[in-house]
């Protein structure tokens, strides 16, 4: 008998004839009262007063009677958390069973009843199951940590879980492995922060040992896993790719996409050179092209995945075109995504093939496939140049067709092919005028108006077509509106005679007829223009227009790269990041490829673990509230507060104090003693009259070489290094150096958009840091940086900005604004960048402070691998305002006393000794601040290594 007869209905007073039931004597009749309750709760009916009857049950060796009665648990225990506790002790005694499935069964319903009373007394049974002998039951209890964590995580770390689970990584049993792999990647995903996966060449060895012997779905926590790690060299991650290869002959498709995801991001680390890396790409294309003879729904998401990929290696799939042909029975989800394949593929020496193709999908009848296949012949022509005059002439005969829907996406797509090909293919223009009574679409319409305005000189009867559009100007959508706008006045610019009227009567129905603001506002911009500077009018509307790119739907390449490691998830099919879709961003963490080896070898940049920090980690920036970042979007309303570009020397500039307070009452609000005496600036009147002049003034310190005040040179300037990924701003990229060049300090940067859009608005700011460094001026980007464009600027920096002592010392952190977002980065700056030129000090005055410091603030450092003489050291550290004051030979050993002085006053006297032939020098150095030692150490080591 089946079990349907536990859902009829049954007499009136239902429960209490259930009751009687699941207190019976007989076995049979219990378990067919539980199978009653079940059906009850099932069909959504409430059985929770039976609670206790149901939890008396437990204690039976029947394991479908028991696996019943837990099911019962599970739902009603949230409900009735006081009477749950009854159910602990038999769960206890359970996990002692010597029936490993009933110590599975007791570990996994313990896992999911979400009662916080009862979970610290599920700690000792899930200890002792973690440790079982049996895999079935440790591979359950690895799971049950994750969701244990889930309701209590403080518990699960207290208790020392999450050490066992990683203790599981190394066990015998395969699926127990996965199964732990699987739980602390869950945790980990909720606590980004956590280093849980302690990923390293050893642990990845297990983890591909266990990929083998694995189920399916153990398979994919695995591979998902080393998704995530980053392999320390080529070799490795070649060794890891060769392990993982064989997965793509699986027949999960899950599994597939997953070692596709592993093999996409290790390739970024290996060599284009290599045999393997072609052999690789020879792998990866038949388990790709498999997936395509599924069920349509999988051959959608392996679609909307291949699209990605092809994007990134397209040599992958170059010689797969044939398997993209459309077939006759696709449902139109995986049609239009196969169109947008051939696309890609699309190259000279298949061009032939796919142009037949796509004239063939034009006449089917599929209406949104048939416009998606025009488009993708005008895609093409702008892609390949060769087939261009092909493509225009498969559209034209299209257009010979008159099928309406047609005609307009064949004009759509023809603008954009004049757009990349001027004065080639202009003779098709009558052709597409016969058609203008046709057109009904707004993007038909507009692009029809486009090419008569911008070729109203070879159109004779321009004026009275585009006054045709003109009679029903407000009926018209937005598009067509602006476009015929524009496209008027292009025509009165070309014939000025002829259409004096025309523009008139357009630009009075733009500006006082309509009440959109962007017509109006460019109604008005045309007027102006034309009333105003007819030539420059000429040169606004009439410019040379940039050709239009190839691939206009490509993916941003930073977006393109976390995709791809999301390969084989939503976010895959989404094509849009996890942020973007998951609520509440829990768990999401942005990630990307690893760099290439060739990049790995580059000079490291400042911002990669700087000293201090745990590797890998940078220093925090994230703005507290009321912090000095403060309210980044009002950046662009003028310079900051500390507007005087000042450079903390003796040489002030004095003579005009334009805020008219002095600086005292800038620095007024800052605590006593900060950065000591020199903060505040001396009174005007101490500046010597021959020092007006800007900073660093007249020919007067050219000659007093011997005074101390710096050389022209400058000091030494490190290499631009990476301080923003593009990956972490959206496409902005910034590299950046200190400079100091005659006593003014200046932040060299270069800024790169590697996005898709324009970035403008750009705007800095500085956070509170340990020498009061800040912008002197705005961050000027005189004109709007385009996709792909490069943008050198010199910030000029002062030192009268907060102060607040950093870890480590020399930590900037650093807050860029633009239209996209505002993006924060930290970097170390130089010392020597604030070695002021003043810090020459008098000999005696030397002695004197040398013997007055203490000595448990010498600090000695040894400088290695330097192989130059005492000269060559005196005037290379000079040129970085590190002064010789006496030089002395003792025993063979060249002496230098030397003195710095930093810009809030700090003076640091040294002892640098040198022996001859030998290239190891001892450096001595004393400081009233020895927390500074250690960072002029670095500069001298700076200076005089480069």
């Amino acid at each position: 008998m089946t079990d349907s007869k536990y859902f009829t209905t049954t007499k009136k007073g239902e429960i209490f004839e259930l009751k009687a039931e699941l207190n019976s004597d007989k076995k049979e009749k219990k378990k067919e009262a539980v199978k009653k309750v079940i059906a009850s709760m099932t069909v959504g009916k409430d059985v929770s007063a039976l609670f206790p009857d149901v939890v008396n049950c437990m204690q039976t060796d029947n394991l479908e009677l028991k696996k019943l009665v837990y099911l019962y648990l599970m739902n009603y225990a949230k409900s009735q958390p006081d009477m749950a506790i009854m159910a602990v002790n038999t769960f206890v005694k359970d996990c002692e069973d010597p029936n490993p499935l009933i110590r599975a069964l007791a570990v996994r319903t313990m896992g999911c009843i979400r009662v916080d009373k009862i979970t610290e007394y599920l700690c000792e049974p899930l200890r002792k199951c973690l440790k079982d002998e049996d895999p079935y039951v440790r591979k359950t209890a690895a799971v049950c940590v994750a969701k244990l964590h889930d309701i209590n995580a403080q518990l699960v770390e207290d208790q020392g879980f999450l050490d066992t689970l990683k203790d599981l990584i190394s066990d015998s049993n395969p699926m127990v492995v996965a199964n732990a792999v699987a739980a602390l990647s869950e945790i980990a995903e909720s606590h980004p922060s956590s280093n849980l996966l302690d990923l390293n060449p050893q642990s990845i060895n297990k983890l591909l040992t266990a990929l083998n012997e694995c189920t399916e779905w153990g398979q994919i926590f695995i591979l998902d896993c080393l998704a995530n790690y980053t392999p320390k060299d080529d070799r490795e991650a070649q060794s890891i790719c060769e392990r993982v290869t064989p997965r793509l002959s699986h027949a999960n498709s899950a599994v597939v996409l997953s070692a596709v995801k592993v093999l996409m991001k290790f390739m970024e680390m290996l060599s284009k050179d290599l045999d393997y890396y072609g052999t690789l790409l020879k792998k990866l294309a038949p388990p790709l092209v498999t997936l395509l003879s599924a069920e349509p729904e999988l051959q959608y998401v392996a679609l909307r995945n291949i699209n990605l990929i092809v994007q990134k290696r397209p040599e992958i799939l170059k010689h797969e075109m044939k398997v993209f042909f459309v077939k006759y029975n696709d449902p139109i989800y995986v049609k239009l995504e196969k169109l947008d394949i051939m696309i890609r593929l699309a190259s000279q020496a298949n061009i032939a093939q796919v142009l037949a193709e796509l004239k063939e999908y034009a006449t089917e009848v599929d209406v949104d496939f048939v416009r998606k296949a025009v488009r993708a012949i005008g895609r093409c022509a702008i892609k390949v140049e060769q087939s261009a005059e092909r493509c225009v002439s498969t559209l034209l005969d299209l257009i010979q067709t008159k099928v309406n829907y047609v005609v307009q996406e064949a004009i759509v797509v023809i603008k954009d092919i004049f757009r990349k090909y001027p004065n080639k293919y202009e003779s098709v223009i009558a052709t597409l005028c016969e058609n203008l009574d046709s057109l009904d679409e707004p993007e038909a319409r507009a692009a029809m108006i486009w090419i008569v305005g911008e070729y109203a000189e070879r159109i004779d009867n321009a004026d009275e077509l585009l006054e045709g559009f003109l009679e029903g100007f407000h009926d018209e959508s937005t598009q067509v509106q602006l476009q015929l706008l524009t496209a008027i006045v292009k025509l009165f610019l070309k014939k000025p005679t002829e259409t004096q009227e025309l523009v008139q009567q357009v630009l009075s129905l733009a500006t006082q007829d309509s009440d959109n603001p962007d017509l109006r506002d460019r109604g008005y911009i045309y007027w102006r223009l034309l009333s105003t500077d007819p030539v420059a009018a000429k040169e606004v509307v009439l410019a040379e227009k940039p050709l239009i790119s190839e691939e206009t739907d490509l993916i941003e390449p930073t977006l393109l790269d976390e995709l791809i490691c999301y390969i084989g998830t939503l976010a895959s099919v989404y094509h849009k990041p996890p942020s973007a879709f998951v609520e509440g961003g829990r768990g999401v963490v942005h990630k990307s490829l690893p760099p290439r080896t060739a990049s790995s070898e580059s000079t490291e940049s400042p911002e990669t673990a700087p000293a201090g920090a745990p590797p890998g980690e940078q220093p925090d920036v994230i703005p507290a509230q009321g912090d000095l970042l403060g309210d980044l979007l009002n950046l662009d309303l003028g310079p900051p507060v500390s507007s005087p570009p000042l450079a903390t020397t003796s040489v002030q500039m004095g003579a005009v104090d334009l805020l008219g307070g002095g600086l005292d009452s800038l620095m007024g609000d800052e605590p006593e003693g900060i950065g000591g005496p020199n903060f505040v600036a001396p009174p005007a009147a101490t500046v010597p009259a021959s020092l007006g002049a800007p900073i660093g003034g007249g020919l007067s310190d050219l000659f007093d070489l011997t005074s101390g005040v710096g050389t022209l040179s400058g000091s030494y300037v490190a290499p631009k290094a990476v301080w923003l990924p593009a990956m972490k701003a959206k496409g902005l990229e910034i590299l950046g150096t200190f400079t100091r060049q005659v006593g003014s300090i200046s932040m060299d940067l270069q800024l790169t958009n590697k996005a898709l859009q324009v970035m403008t608005d750009f705007a800095i700011q500085f956070n509170r840091n340990s020498f009061g460094l800040a912008p002197a001026a705005p961050l000027q980007v005189h004109a709007p940086l385009s996709p792909n464009q490069t943008v050198e600027i010199s910030l000029p920096l002062n030192t009268v900005g907060s102060v607040m002592k950093m870890e480590p010392l020399n930590n900037l952190q650093v807050a860029v604004k633009n239209n996209i977002d505002v993006f924060y980065f930290s970097t170390l700056y130089p010392l020597h960048i604030l070695f002021v030129e003043d810090g020459k000090m008098d000999r005696q005055m030397f002695l004197a402070t040398w013997k007055d410091i203490p000595n448990e603030n010498e600090a000695q450092f040894q400088i290695r691998d330097c192989p130059l003489n005492a000269e060559a050291v005196s005037s290379k550290l000079q040129s970085s305002n590190i002064f010789t004051i006496a030089k002395r030979n003792v025993e063979g050993q060249d002496m230098l006393y030397q003195s710095l002085k930093l810009t809030n006053g700090i003076w640091v006297l040294a002892e640098l000794r040198i022996q001859p032939g030998n290239p190891s020098f001892t450096l001595s150095l004393k400081c009233r601040a020895p927390e500074v030692s250690q960072h002029v150490y670095q500069a001298y080591e700076t200076i005089l290594k480069n």
